[in-house]
């Protein structure tokens, strides 16, 4: 009896080891876990790029710059780069002429998505719809790095090729580094408005911006 009773705290003392041992093991290993993936997650391609920032980080949920080709990075941010200017102008446009501003002579043109059709009504409407078209090519010539002048741009979307500065030069790094992610932000949102803004035309029939001055 004096031989078992000496046997199980035998036993007992090596589950006891066993388990402190694992719960050593344990302690010891998770910090390291988390610090390999905090190390995985600060390694993703472009995560400390412009744009990288809070709630979402680096958002790629389709996996398009994983493999960190900066080509195919720099490509994409100046596309939306475009696109966030195209539509802060868009969203700019749009609240003026819902607001009842009209240039001379079209005080009778709808606001939204329905100035198109009623444009195409009239010799007059036909040539400002023609006028707009020329402005749009001149302006895809125009804002784009000039690859063909002794100049070389800052960053992606610098398109002012040496001849438009407007005091950016006088600014430190820390500015610049802040006024172009407040432009990339400002063109994500207006990116979101303009979309919304015509989904609600279409949906209603009538924008929203005008229902909102009617209403008040």
């Amino acid at each position: 009896a004096h031989i078992s009773s000496k046997r199980k705290n035998q036993v007992k003392m090596k589950v006891a080891a066993t388990l402190l041992a694992l719960a050593g093991s344990a302690a010891a290993f998770a910090p390291a876990q988390q610090q390999r993936a905090s190390s995985a997650l600060e390694a993703k391609p472009f995560s400390d790029a412009l744009g990288a920032q809070a709630p979402l980080g680096l958002f790629d949920p389709l996996g398009l710059i994983a493999d960190g080709d900066e080509d195919k990075f720099n490509t994409l941010r100046e596309y939306e780069i475009k696109h966030g200017r195209v539509s802060m102008l868009a969203v700019t446009g749009y609240l003026v002429t819902a607001a009842g501003i009209r240039f001379p002579g079209a005080e009778n043109i709808p606001d939204g998505l329905k100035a198109f059709p009623a444009l195409l009504e009239s010799r007059d409407g036909i040539n400002v719809l023609l006028q707009m078209g020329a402005f749009f090519v001149v302006a895809e010539i125009v804002n784009r790095d000039a690859d063909w002048l002794d100049n070389e741009a800052e960053f992606v979307g610098d398109y002012r090729n040496g001849a438009l500065d407007f005091g950016w030069d006088k600014f430190d790094d820390a500015t610049k580094l802040k006024k172009r992610a407040v432009e990339l932000n400002n063109g994500r949102a207006a990116m979101m408005g303009i979309l919304g803004l015509m989904m609600h035309e279409q949906i209603e029939g009538n924008p929203v911006i005008g229902l909102f001055l009617e209403y008040n």
